[in-house]
């Protein structure tokens, strides 16, 4: 069996609601789900290369399969397009696609001038429950990764249609140019907090697909 990590969103953490919701579901299956932290304690410097480089480090270049969430989303189709061998299956949560191109877009030119400028942007924290200080380097940095990762394998992706954060058509997008992308359009918002058993009920059978039980008698499960 590959080993599963998730990964969070953008000021968020790994006890966020959607993570401790995933690793309680994995733990009642009796498969463990890991859960990094993509910040590793310093978001003011927070770099799309420095997540990348934690999903590495856990992931170990051992078979794994990701759920990502949000940026995480984003991360996770970005790692899975440049390790084809390791990453069996992703599980995307509004997947935040064109990620570097969507700041400008969603701040407007003043707002990003002055954050280039002041090398300061004030954001809330969901998981502290507070603004904290973001450098311009998140930016600079994103900006050398493709908007939407040549992605080769199995891919599920949750979509709410009422997402205002990361809009559904960037998700269509994605899904409309692969065969090998099933996209899921659920009546929710970015968080899709109201379809969490929904979105687990297929995710159990997209990652298993009625598996389990030949891994348990094979001793697999972890």
């Amino acid at each position: 069996m590959p080993r599963f990590i998730y990964l969070h969103g953008f000021a968020s953490s790994p006890g966020s609601r959607k993570a401790r919701f995933f690793a309680e579901s994995f733990q009642e299956l009796g498969i463990g789900l890991e859960i990094p932290d993509l910040a590793e304690g310093n978001f003011r410097n927070l770099t799309l290369t420095a997540q990348l480089n934690v999903i590495a480090r856990v992931s170990r270049d051992e078979p794994a399969s990701l759920i990502g969430s949000s940026m995480g989303g984003y991360l996770a189709a970005l790692y899975a397009a440049r390790h084809p061998s390791q990453i069996e299956k992703l599980v995307l949560l509004a997947p935040a696609f064109s990620f570097a191109s969507r700041w400008p877009e969603t701040l407007g030119e003043r707002a990003m001038e002055q954050w280039k400028r002041t090398n300061t942007l004030k954001v809330f924290h969901y998981s502290e429950g507070r603004e904290v200080e973001l450098a311009y380097q998140l930016v600079e940095d994103a900006g050398q990764y493709e908007a939407y990762p040549d992605v080769g394998q199995p891919v599920l992706i949750f979509q709410g249609r009422n997402d205002t954060v990361v809009p559904p058509e960037y998700a269509a997008r994605f899904a409309g140019q692969r065969s090998n992308v099933r996209l899921r359009l659920l009546d929710s918002d970015h968080e899709l907090g109201n379809v969490l058993d929904e979105m687990w009920i297929e995710t159990e059978e997209f990652l298993f697909g009625g598996k389990l039980d030949s891994l348990v008698d094979g001793g697999q499960r972890h």
